[in-house]
């Protein structure tokens, strides 16, 4: 799962609990982890296929995040192409709709948040739950500037994410921040660990080397290349071994790396087996943070939130952060995270070198996250949020 679909789960979770009577349903595009554990928590799942050319389409490589591969013409070119695919889809979610009758719809991807207030039956209020910076993607903000007056109210996962819906809808839009929550108990210090060697297929480490890990999907700007560039300019008898653990996540077109290219990267740097190793996706990812000794977030454009970050920190790690976006509001660099400037490759080897050689550093800055994660990220806080939110959007209504 991508952050937004861990963050619905949580969010799941929080609201269960806080409202055992309420129910609860939940509408996606495809099979996957997400349903499984939805399904566990009690919240039954309905799954309506994205047809292809819908499942494509998006800014990915258009001028967003994912860096520029064609042009916004193509994207457009795209769209009217799968305009008959979308107008069956919003059928098929209309008659789901009818059926579930449900008294509030919370959309949490851009896609849905287009579809949803189609389908969506004709006095029920719609909250689009928005977890990325609409404005750096040109067809998405279009749409969504469009349909705001259809949106009750926008859930924003930071303070940055909040000004640019405002940005780019107006302020007619009533937007709200909710930071993103995470499940206390399962991102902890004390738990399981995996064997990062084994899954990479390397050697055992040294005794004494330090791990340090990037967690992140294979979205292009998750800074993979900032990371591997950054391994690179340590010292070569520095015993610090790095991991990317990543996996295919999105099926837009031109949103990802490849594992071919990091492959290609790591021998262009130079990197041997000994400094840096890949892991397929992992699907436990608090025991990978458990077996490092530093989480690095290395995004190279502003981070929406950055959930690996509220992660790592309760996790007990050491944490090192692209501070830029709503990344910059989760942490205090020196106090218990490191930061640097998202895409500086030397910055970021400064901070990996700094906390492979002082263990008193790595220990302080992890010990402060952890209570910055109690105090911050505890999943129990969302219901506390998000359920006056729900009762003011079907309040006229009643």
């Amino acid at each position: 799962m991508g952050g937004a679909e861990a963050s619905l789960l949580d969010l799941l979770a929080s609201v269960r609990a806080a409202e055992p009577e309420w129910e609860l349903r939940l509408v996606v595009s495809g099979e996957g982890p997400l349903v499984r554990r939805a399904e566990a928590l009690g919240v039954p799942t309905t799954i309506i296929p994205f047809p292809p050319a819908v499942a494509r389409l998006g800014d990915a490589g258009a001028g967003g995040p994912a860096g520029r591969q064609f042009s916004r013409l193509t994207v457009l070119g795209r769209l009217l192409v799968a305009t008959p695919s979308i107008l069956a889809y919003v059928r098929r979610l209309r008659r789901v709709l009818r059926e579930l009758a449900p008294d509030l719809i919370h959309t949490n991807g851009l896609k849905m948040h287009v579809l949803g207030p189609r389908a969506r039956p004709r006095t029920v209020p719609v909250i689009w739950h928005i977890h990325d910076y609409i404005s750096r993607r040109p067809l998405m903000a279009r749409l969504l500037k469009r349909d705001a007056d259809r949106c009750s109210v926008a859930i924003a996962n930071s303070r940055s994410v909040a000004e640019d819906v405002r940005a780019v809808c107006g302020r007619a839009l009533t937007v709200k921040t909710v930071y993103n929550g995470i499940d206390l108990e399962c991102f902890a210090p004390t738990g399981s660990a995996l064997d990062l060697d084994a899954l990479a297929g390397l050697p055992p480490a040294e005794p004494g080397t330090v791990r340090v890990g990037l967690l992140a999907t294979l979205a292009r700007w998750k800074g993979h290349a900032t990371f591997l560039k950054a391994l690179a300019l340590l010292p070569p008898n520095l015993p610090v071994r790095g991991y990317i653990t990543t996996g295919s996540l999105y099926q837009t077109d031109g949103s990802q790396i490849s594992l071919a290219e990091l492959k290609t990267l790591i021998t262009d740097l130079g990197l041997t087996t000994q400094r840096v190793g890949l892991t397929n996706f992992i699907d436990r990812p608090a025991a990978a943070m458990r077996a490092l000794d530093v989480v690095v977030h290395a995004s190279t454009q502003p981070e929406p939130f950055g959930l690996v970050i509220a992660e790592g920190m309760a996790c007990g790690k050491a944490v090192i952060t692209s501070c830029a976006g709503g990344a910059s509001e989760l942490v205090e660099d020196e106090v218990n995270a490191l930061t640097h400037h998202p895409g500086d490759a030397d910055e970021l080897a400064h901070h990996i070198a700094k906390l492979a050689t002082d263990s008193g550093l790595r220990a302080r800055l992890g010990a402060a996250g952890r209570v910055t994660a109690e105090r911050r990220f505890n999943r129990s806080r969302l219901a506390r949020e998000l359920i006056p939110i729900y009762r003011q959007a079907v309040s006229p209504l009643n």
